[in-house]
């Protein structure tokens, strides 16, 4: 009787420790396999937020596909955070709702013509900068404006509410004709029907439009510089985790030579002549 009471606390025992060391495994290896699946990208998906609208940076083609240097931006650094071109979903971000997309979470990081500026970086944090842009004119391939003056009496066209073309109007040329529509493809339109005499924003926008193929060699960008337009990748305030990743694949883009790639691809058509790739958290300060 005292042999079977043992022999039974000794089974209980065994099996108590048994399972406990199975469940301790099982915890071991499911943490292992969930730390590689999220460095790899898990076979999930990322989300992205770019511009829908904006020939050579960021733009949905008909077919559903995108393209852009943003786009082109996006996907490298997409990979180098473990994700093919597949797990890539592309978010459309329009300027005014940048910051609450990533304050939601819509998306885990933003490419989309999004200068750096002290006001922006108090809501999310930047990564970069990955290229930089400046305030400029498009004009006709054989229009004699030269120098931002010669605006004077000209008509002007921008976006209605662009700060680029108050900006003309206030410090280059006061007398300048300015004409303020809803999209940069009516400016474009403008242009080329001869409604308007030039189009201002920043160059790369400028430069995408005009590399389209309907308009190949009838613009040219006039080349003035009038603003620093220091382009990031916005990332959802405090995740310096994700910016640091980010940097550093900017910093590999940029050294294999896929940044110029891009640029070219992209930019080449409207001789857009740009500015060497920044570097990582050096922002060029406009003019006082």
């Amino acid at each position: 009787m005292k042999l079977r009471k043992v022999t039974a606390a000794s089974a209980a025992v065994l099996v108590l420790a048994l399972t406990a060391t199975a469940c301790g495994g099982d915890s071991k290896d499911d943490d292992t396999s969930s730390s590689a699946s999220a460095g790899s990208g898990g076979g999930g998906k990322i989300k992205v937020g770019i511009k829908y609208d904006q020939p050579g940076l960021g733009l949905k083609k008909p077919d559903g596909s995108f393209a852009g240097f943003d786009v082109d931006v996006a996907t490298y650094v997409a990979k180098q955070l473990g994700y093919q071109p597949d797990q890539i979903e592309f978010v459309e971000t329009k300027s005014a709702d940048r910051e609450n997309a990533l304050a939601r979470g819509d998306v885990k990081f933003i490419a989309a013509t999004y200068s750096i500026n002290d006001e922006r970086k108090k809501k999310v944090d930047f990564a970069g900068p990955y290229l930089l842009a400046h305030q400029d004119l498009l004009i006709k391939s054989d229009s004699d404006i030269s120098k931002g003056t010669d605006l004077n009496g000209k008509k002007l066209c921008s976006v209605t509410g662009s700060t680029s073309a108050q900006n003309v109007k206030k410090t280059i040329a006061p007398d300048a004709k300015l004409k303020q529509v809803s999209s940069y493809s009516e400016c474009i339109a403008g242009l080329q029907s001869g409604a308007v005499d030039a189009v201002t924003t920043d160059d790369s926008i400028l430069a995408g439009f005009a590399s389209q193929d309907q308009y190949k060699g009838k613009f040219k960008l006039a080349g003035l510089k009038l603003s620093n337009e220091n382009y990031g990748i916005g990332v959802k305030k405090g995740d310096t985790a994700t910016v640091d990743k980010i940097n550093k694949a900017l910093e590999q883009m940029v050294s294999d030579g896929s940044w110029q790639k891009a640029v070219d691809a992209n930019f080449g058509p409207a001789d857009y002549k740009n500015e060497q790739a920044p570097k990582i958290g050096v922002i060029v300060p406009n003019a006082s």
